[in-house]
């Protein structure tokens, strides 16, 4: 037996190739290994003199820390450091255990290294993970972006609409492509609000005045510069169930584009939230109840483009849902039949894998990021709660978190 700082064990560990009753061996941060159950004993560290920590969750499900995508962070007149310390701790309720975190709104707004400097010093006090993303604006240069990936940015963000508003202006179409030749040349990802600004109404707030068609528009925008310059895309959030099978045609034409989505549009149609509740902030809006049964079925489409899904946290629009997500996608998800293995490959293995990030799934060599989750245990969401979840009674609990094999608390 290979020497070990910790052991976590449980009859239902969620690896890539299954469930499994399993050991989950942890080493200086990194899985070591993955081991049948009960295979590991705890003698003495040689070392040390002391015995590694074995813990044992019983029948509880050991899954992937959620790499939550284009996180908001920055809280509207809340000090910066202290709204990644907020995040931070949100997240670990949550289950997340590494923060995607979006260019904008914020202040500043990570568009230049100095400023992504400054998030990263504000950062310090975050207990999780964390990686950025740089936001491309009209005023974006080669230079900006190039110096955004050595300061360890792991991909660019960019909106055709309010997406980023009010720090990063909507891009033209020539602009959009300058903007994919630059950053396929540093081969990297571009991340595309794809609404279309001109198919707004005024003022963009409702769902009447944020149409389908505007993602439809501003998706065939993408793939059409996507197609010329051989970029890789991704398409965050999508909403709009009628444009999955552009999406399709986009990958048999041979566009490297996926695409992601929130809880809230798998959850909440937009019958269901009261006129005042958070949800009605959402960019794109909650859409009817047959958008969002048709947008679970182009998630569940075999070799589907739609294929990371993430809590859509965004404080500056109200949106306070990195606690609750999870759990609110498990109780969704639960009713349709499908697995946890499901959960772990929309909200962890496949946004690591996008960002190619060794996090994200239960394998050795990858990073300790492990949640203990009670996929049984049933509650409310308090009243009180400022996200769009108030009220909802939820199935599933995040009991432990490990960051990189250290056990964290909110």
């Amino acid at each position: 037996m290979p020497d070990f700082d910790t052991a976590i064990r449980s009859t239902r560990v969620v690896t890539p190739d299954g469930i499994e009753a399993a050991d989950v061996v942890v080493r200086e941060g990194r899985i070591e290994a993955v081991l049948p159950y009960r295979s590991v004993s705890d003698p003495p560290d040689e070392r040390t003199g002391s015995a590694p920590e074995i813990v044992d969750l019983g029948d509880r499900a050991l899954l992937p820390g959620a790499v939550d995508l284009g996180t908001g962070v920055h809280a509207p007149g809340e000090d910066l450091s202290d709204s990644y310390r907020r995040v931070g701790s949100a997240a670990l309720r949550g289950g997340v255990t590494c923060l995607v975190v979006s260019p904008a709104p914020a202040r500043p707004a990570v568009t230049c290294a100095d400023s992504l400097q400054v998030h990263q010093r504000a950062a310090a006090g975050c207990r999780v993970s964390l990686a950025f993303l740089g936001g491309v604006h009209q005023g974006t240069g080669p230079l900006d972006l190039a110096d955004l990936q050595a300061g360890g940015v792991v991909a660019f963000q960019a909106s055709l609409s309010d997406g980023g508003a009010p720090d990063m202006a909507a891009l033209g179409d020539s602009r959009l492509r300058k903007a994919m030749v630059e950053i396929a040349a540093l081969d990297s990802l571009l991340l595309v609000h794809a609404e279309d600004a001109a198919e707004l109404g005024t003022p963009p707030v409702s769902a009447e005045q944020r149409p389908p068609r505007a993602e439809r528009r501003g998706l065939e925008r993408v793939i059409s510069a996507a197609r010329v310059v051989g970029a890789r895309t991704h398409i965050t959030p999508f909403t709009a169930a009628e444009c999955a099978a552009l999406l399709s045609a986009a990958g048999a034409a041979g566009v490297e584009m996926g695409a992601h989505t929130c809880p809230h549009y798998l959850c909440l149609p937009e019958e269901l939230p009261s006129p005042d509740s958070p949800a009605r902030s959402c960019r794109p809006p909650l859409r009817s109840d047959a958008n969002r049964k048709a947008l679970w079925s182009a998630l569940l489409e075999p070799g589907s483009a739609l294929n990371t899904i993430g809590s859509g946290h965004l404080p500056a629009l109200g949106l306070y849902t990195l606690q609750w997500s999870l759990s609110a996608l498990w109780t969704a998800a639960r009713r349709r039949k499908l697995t946890l293995n499901h959960l772990a490959r929309w909200t962890a293995q496949a946004p690591a894998d996008l960002l190619g990030l060794a996090r994200g799934r239960i394998r050795p060599g990858f990073e300790a990021d492990l949640v203990a989750f009670d996929d049984e245990a049933t509650g409310p969401v308090p009243l009180s709660d400022p996200g769009p979840y108030a009220g909802m009674r939820l199935t599933g609990r995040v009991e432990q978190v490990w960051v990189a094999g250290r056990k964290a608390q909110p």
